[in-house]
């Protein structure tokens, strides 16, 4: 039998500036700085995954440590439906900010007929469309009479 032997691997040549493992020297200032600013963070919360739900942002504390503060997600602000305008007086809270539990009611709304769900341009053109609806029956109503006056004679 002939017998196999391995190859042996060349060893790699490596940098003036590089340690046998690869990785560069560095001046004893570079590496401090290194150290410092290598910081772990982990999570403050059990949700463990980067979701919008799990946002977060790096705050250097007073004493120097680098923490995880969670940012609440951006609240859009209550509209009109019709026009699509934002509503004025009503603020922008995320839905369990603005329960019944926790403001009050003449905070969450606006003092006139549909405050706080219609913008104030809306609701005067409903009142005002239905006054003329109004007026127009009654004119209805006056012509209807005055026509049977005018066939009775």
């Amino acid at each position: 039998q002939r017998l196999t032997y391995r190859r042996r691997k060349k060893p790699q040549r490596r940098g003036r500036n590089e340690r046998a493992s690869g990785t560069p020297l560095l001046f004893v200032s570079e590496r401090k700085l290194i150290d410092k600013m290598v910081q772990r963070l982990t999570y403050r919360r059990r949700h463990s995954y980067a979701t919008k739900s799990n946002r977060v942002k790096k705050v250097r504390t007073p004493g120097g440590k680098l923490v995880f503060h969670y940012v609440a997600k951006k609240s859009n602000a209550p509209v009109d439906p019709k026009t699509k305008q934002i509503l004025n007086g009503v603020p922008v809270l995320r839905p369990a900010k603005g329960s019944k539990s926790q403001t009050n009611k003449k905070d969450r709304t606006v003092h006139r007929p549909y405050g706080g769900v219609l913008s104030g341009a809306n609701v005067k053109e409903r009142i005002v469309r239905a006054f003329l609806i109004e007026e127009q029956k009654i004119v209805k109503k006056v012509l209807k009479l005055q026509s049977k006056k005018t066939s009775k004679k």
